[in-house]
């Protein structure tokens, strides 16, 4: 990726924007354009009729396809309405490899009463080859003491499921951004930081590309901070561009201080998936 667009957002539409990027030079695509759906992000965006929001989100999908490298993976969020015919286009292309089912936790409170409440959104998983990047260790989820201790037979012992935990499934359940979380940014649809990081951490080489074509409220350049992880994304809103400079600036300038803060402690900082020695 050339050097005058790493770690930068622009602000201005994707589509001719990815001419910036170099063919092949990507690992990893994190895509959440909006779902059609009505939603207000200060344009008309994802207020396209069914038939152009397909033809938009080809298009953006068969420019954003040659920016990855040959063993480089696409994630993309969407909701049901449209899966069918977006997963079916992608396959053309790539190999999808899940559809992960994110359960946002939506409490029951009402709802609909001529349908059943949607409480989740659709990730897919797509792939260029089968020599994709997939870094399995680094997103392990531990297994509690109890289930450990239970689990301690002779034939268990040393295994490597059992001391680093298991292979995240794919339905993730974890609660969308309230308004009151001190995460949340001024973004309609932001996705938690929990959720990105552990894309890129499985997906993205430490020192990788990430690109984020519909940046939002920079959740992905923050999440690409903190695993050592470079990235490019466009945001057309205006407004969210700022903010996510705001953000992207106090997420660096809280980095620094741990930095020297660890370094004076002579501690070891992880960055990424690396341990870099500070004494």
């Amino acid at each position: 990726m050339k050097d005058n667009i790493i770690d930068k957002i622009f602000n201005e539409d994707a589509l001719p924007g990815m001419n910036k990027i170099e063919n092949k030079s990507i690992d990893l695509i994190v895509a959440d354009p909006p779902y059609c759906l009505g939603k207000d992000y200060g344009n008309d965006s994802d207020k396209l009729s069914p038939q152009d929001y397909l033809e938009w989100t080809f298009d953006w999908f068969d420019l954003a396809y040659g920016k990855l490298k040959n063993n480089g993976s696409l994630y993309v969020f969407l909701s049901w309405q449209y899966t069918p015919e977006i997963f079916s286009y992608f396959k053309k292309k790539m190999r999808m490899v899940n559809e992960i089912i994110w359960d946002r936790r939506v409490p029951s409170m009402g709802g609909s009463t001529r349908k059943y409440s949607s409480v989740y959104d659709s990730i897919g998983f797509f792939v260029k080859n089968d020599d994709y990047y997939f870094d399995l260790d680094s997103i392990r989820v531990p297994y509690d003491e109890m289930t450990k201790k239970a689990r301690t037979r002779s034939i268990f012992v040393g295994k490597k499921w059992l001391e680093m935990g298991y292979n995240p499934k794919d339905l993730w359940s974890y609660s969308r951004i309230h308004k009151q979380d001190p995460e949340r940014r001024n973004h309609p649809t932001q996705k938690p930081l929990f959720i990105i990081e552990r894309i890129i951490k499985a997906s993205c080489p430490v020192g990788g590309a990430v690109l984020d074509p519909f940046m939002g409220s920079a959740t992905t350049a923050v999440a690409c901070i903190r695993n050592g992880r470079n990235f490019v994304g466009f945001e057309i809103n205006e407004n969210y561009y700022k903010d996510s400079l705001e953000r992207i600036t106090a997420e660096k300038k809280k980095g620094k201080q741990q930095e020297l803060l660890l370094k004076s402690m002579g501690i070891a900082l992880e960055k990424g998936n690396k341990t870099i020695i500070t004494r």
